[in-house]
């Protein structure tokens, strides 16, 4: 793989992680403003905001995944392992890795993978 296109998906990467970094700061300020309203609304404003708050958990528990992948990504980009499926040791294709680029199986181990957890 080459060093130019490695330093590529270093930058996309770094940038996903400044954009996961700042969603999850702000939906932190948000959830303190849904917990901060709730006491002094009506219980369907309650409500709501019990709603609201569960659906930004669970984003930002899907942000911090993703996060720890693309950290994940960027050790190995470190450790001169970026674009080896961590399964077989294939090279995992461009077009994989522009698409997703903290992916770390191959196309046929995720598929794998995805077919063993159904």
């Amino acid at each position: 793989m080459e060093k130019e296109f490695i330093e590529e998906m270093k930058e996309k990467l770094l940038t996903q992680k400044k954009k996961i970094l700042a969603s999850l700061a702000s939906q932190n300020d948000d959830y303190k403003k849904f917990s901060e309203s709730a006491d002094s609304g009506d219980v369907v404003d309650i409500a709501s905001d019990v709603v609201d708050g569960n659906l930004m958990d669970s984003l930002g528990a899907q942000d911090a995944q993703r996060l720890q992948l693309i950290n994940n990504a960027l050790d190995r980009i470190e450790q001169n392992k970026y674009g080896h499926c961590l399964k077989c040791n294939k090279e995992i294709p461009e077009e994989r890795l522009k698409a997703i680029p903290y992916a770390f199986l191959c196309i046929e181990c995720k598929n794998k993978e995805e077919r063993r957890n159904r």
